[in-house]
């Protein structure tokens, strides 16, 4: 049987041993014995994942590989946003090369899909969109990669980032981006018509960072629900961050909670351990589909970070207060499962049919994997093995 691989004594999410067939990139049969020719990898009893997601990365940012960057950025949103534009001229930021370290970084980990967002703005036009699609070429083959074209400095206080913003989804970024409606344009209604305008003309869904905290934040997560109802547009929003789902009143919160059930819109969190966050039990259990992503990873707005979703996983789990093996479950399932319905990933899974993308962890149940992270033995991208004990085959510049 050729383009086929019998991976034995492996226990899907912690459950019984069995094995599973891959064949041509795809799982083809689980609890089989090997098929004459097929070649045979002993899993040891190791625990078998879907491949991990990261829904929200910021690939064309990292500093990794790069000298220390001595960081005294102020505490401002626009302080951060502003010094980085500067630190992309003056410590020669290339974004092709900072994402590919970065990209095999996260296989060596087992990613199998990020959701990146990249900057566009009339400082650099469109040089970190053209970066991050050639390193996205680049290792294709390893992991897939979804751009958002992202306004960051601004959209309609700079003028010609929308101009640069329509341009980059007609090469190929397949997300529109958005920034904080009213905090930092200034003009929430004219936010929304500009990239809900740009989605509907690409036939693109919308994430839109949302750090807007309290009032302000419910004010336009309420506008973002009513324009998704008014547009059709429902399952194709995402609002990441939202802080004001946070706030202290849990009965505002619960008018937001049912009006984003309503309209299907998704919500990202990554457990911020500085801002008030959303509860993921309480969106979860309400029916509302949560994903998680590994944000920024030591940049110029923080020191922070690891492109591991099993070391994600757990900071969202402490920032929930979830000690139950069965609540690191759920943390987990945001990790994959709800991330994948949030990047529309078809056949996705451990199930006969789904794309043999998965990770073999050296671990008893799911929970020990969350708390204590070990090498990943074993990573699989369609059928193909990209990783080795905690070391990408492929190189990175």
């Amino acid at each position: 049987m050729e383009n086929a691989t019998l991976y034995t004594r492996v226990r899907p999410a912690g459950g019984e041993m069995t094995s599973v067939l891959v064949r041509d990139g795809r799982i083809q049969a689980l609890g089989v014995p090997a098929p004459e020719g097929v070649p045979v990898v002993e899993g040891g009893g190791a625990l078998l994942l879907p491949g991990l997601i990261d829904a929200h990365a910021h690939l064309d940012k990292t500093l990794y590989g790069m000298p220390w960057y001595r960081n005294e950025v102020g505490p401002r949103l626009i302080d951060k946003i502003e010094n980085e534009r500067n630190a992309k001229r003056v410590l020669g930021i290339d974004p092709y090369r900072q994402s590919a370290r970065q990209l095999v970084m996260s296989i060596a980990d087992g990613t199998s899909h990020i959701r990146s967002h990249v900057d566009v703005d009339t400082d650099i036009g469109l040089a970190a969109i053209e970066g991050v699609m050639r390193a996205r070429e680049q290792y294709r083959d390893e992991i897939d990669v979804e751009i958002v074209a992202f306004p960051q400095s601004g959209l309609l206080i700079r003028p010609g980032t929308l101009e640069l913003m329509d341009e980059a989804l007609r090469m190929g970024a397949e997300v529109v981006g958005g920034l904080d409606p009213a905090g930092m344009d200034r003009d929430p209604k004219g936010h929304l018509d500009a990239i809900f305008g740009l989605a509907q003309k690409h036939g693109k869904p919308i994430d839109i960072h949302l750090h807007e905290a309290g009032e302000l934040g419910a004010f336009s997560m309420q506008m973002t629900i009513d324009r998704v109802l008014a547009l059709g547009m429902q399952g194709k929003v995402t609002l990441s961050h939202s802080f004001c789902l946070g706030m202290p009143d849990t009965q505002a919160v619960q008018g937001l909670i049912d009006g984003l059930l309503v309209a299907g819109v998704h919500i990202m969190t990554t457990g911020s351990a500085s801002r008030p966050v959303p509860s993921v039990a309480r969106l979860h259990a309400a029916g509302v589909t949560v994903c998680t992503g590994n944000d920024g990873m030591r940049d110029t707005w923080g020191p922070y970070g690891k492109p591991d979703m099993l070391e994600r996983t757990m900071l969202v789990g402490l920032r929930n207060n979830f000690r139950r093996d069965d609540e690191l479950e759920l943390a987990l399932r945001v990790a994959t499962y709800g991330n994948a319905r949030v990047m529309g990933l078809r056949d996705y899974g451990l199930a006969p049919g789904c794309h043999a993308d998965f990770v073999l962890v050296e671990a008893e149940t799911v929970a020990e994997a969350i708390v204590s992270r070990p090498v990943r033995k074993l990573v699989v991208k369609r059928g193909r093995v990209v990783a080795r004990d905690g070391r990408a085959l492929a190189e990175a510049p």
